[in-house]
């Protein structure tokens, strides 16, 4: 059976939440691989918005397992926080629907405080624009051999002894940043009252999921962020602390890279961006504003608003290479409607030369200006359109213009925020 890996294709916000839940439908099992609680992923079902950070996307589907892998990192009292919400709005969680691998790192409270106070302490120009939820700190951990993780959780021992390590780097990390030194029984006896909240979920993903593929069910691999924020891929520094790509898939819930039989990348139908960073087709007029009044263009997690611009099929098209993307999930065509014309980047300018990738230098990121090709746009709304008969010949056009730029072919088209509103072209699970 085909198992299926979700990516971001831009720098996130593309409309991750839906395509997941969308196909979750045809999987039996929902892995989240990748990142923290920075993510937002907005479902809307039958009118009912749902928002989720840590959760899967599919934990909205009754009847799936979902599941946090040890890609992540968690933050154990904001995931209980978000289980009391979903469930009040009626979904059932429980140990049956969620597990959350073992050896995942937790995010603690020092690692927020630290990540805000660097942010703080960052001179102009050097802010990274993160969540300030402690995220990057917590990688930082993992990396340093030095994390909490869910299985320490099971033995007050073990818990004393990974947090002494923990402190040992942190606080005289936080003596230079003007805080305060760690209260440690504090922060061991929080822990162990959250622990039994988490260990309740706790189990080794990576034999779950290993026997779930021998008994031939359908796994659903759910990314956050977007390729553009990977650490290694992305437009560094200005990224997120983890690798965002499809590769991730396969560590970050302990399956092999033979696992992976589809990669569906998501993709909107223009550009955007939140917090620091280039944007070469970045729209500081009224067609900029238009498309952020028109797509609702604030972040899920900060509220803050996104950057917008013009489509960049450069950009597409490297993500579309870096993640072995075979067709991407092209979403928010609507928010285009009524536009008069269209304009889409196909490369870039760099001191005289053109470039049809966007280079690794942060220098010559910002000195990078866009090659455009113009198109017609169309007057027709295409909101709600569920067959290729209901959209408008501009906005197939349009559609197909795009694959051949990015050499990627389209895979489902999504209308709306709503689940239905969605035209499937080729079922990635019958692939």
């Amino acid at each position: 059976m085909a198992n299926v890996v979700v990516v971001g294709a831009q720098w996130g916000d593309e409309g991750k939440g839906k395509i997941v839940d969308w196909l979750s439908e045809r999987a039996d099992v929902i892995a989240r691989f990748q990142g923290g609680h920075n993510a937002g992923h907005t479902l809307v079902i039958d009118g009912e918005v749902f928002k989720l950070n840590a959760l899967p996307s599919g934990v909205v589907r009754g009847g799936k397992l979902s599941v946090i892998g040890n890609g992540v990192v968690l933050d154990p009292w904001h995931l209980v926080k978000e289980i009391e919400s979903i469930r009040a709005q009626g979904v059932d969680i429980n140990p049956d629907t969620l597990m959350i691998a073992e050896n995942t790192s937790l995010i603690l409270p020092i690692h927020g405080e630290l990540d805000r106070a660097r942010e703080e302490a960052a001179s102009k120009g050097t802010k990274i624009g993160t969540t300030g939820r402690g995220i990057g700190p917590a990688y930082e951990d993992k990396v340093g051999r030095r994390a909490v993780r869910v299985a320490d959780l099971a033995d007050v021992a073990t818990l004393e002894a990974r947090v002494d390590r923990a402190l040992q780097h942190h606080d005289p990390l936080r003596r230079g940043l003007g805080i305060d030194p760690v209260d440690r029984d504090a922060l061991i006896a929080q822990l162990r009252a959250i622990a039994p909240e988490i260990l309740k979920y706790a189990a080794p993903v990576w034999k779950v999921l290993n026997d779930k593929r021998k008994a031939g069910k359908r796994i659903l691999f759910e990314g956050a962020q977007g390729a553009l924020l990977d650490i290694d891929f992305g437009t560094y520094p200005f990224v997120t602390s983890s690798n965002v790509i499809a590769g991730q898939a396969a560590t970050g819930v302990g399956v092999g890279p033979s696992a992976i039989n589809y990669v569906l990348g998501i993709v909107k139908a223009y550009t955007t961006r939140v917090g620091e960073g280039p944007f070469p087709t970045e729209l500081d007029d009224a067609d900029g504003q238009r498309l952020g009044e028109r797509g609702r263009e604030f972040g899920t997690v900060t509220g803050r608003k996104r950057r917008c611009g013009w489509f960049d099929a450069a950009l597409v098209r490297q993500t579309c290479a870096t993640s072995g993307v075979k067709g991407i999930a092209f979403t928010k065509l609507d928010v285009l409607d009524g536009f008069e014309t269209l304009r889409i980047c196909t490369g870039y300018e760099l001191d005289g030369r053109k470039m049809d990738y966007l280079p690794t230098a942060a220098d010559e990121q910002a000195r990078c200006t866009p090659i455009y090709e113009e198109m017609p746009g169309w007057s027709e709304s295409t909101e709600g359109a569920r067959t290729w008969a209901d959209l408008p010949a501009g906005a197939i056009k349009y559609v197909r213009r795009v694959e051949e730029l990015i050499e990627c072919p389209v895979a489902m088209l999504s209308t709306s925020p709503e689940r239905d509103d969605t035209i499937l072209v080729t079922d990635p699970f019958a692939d």
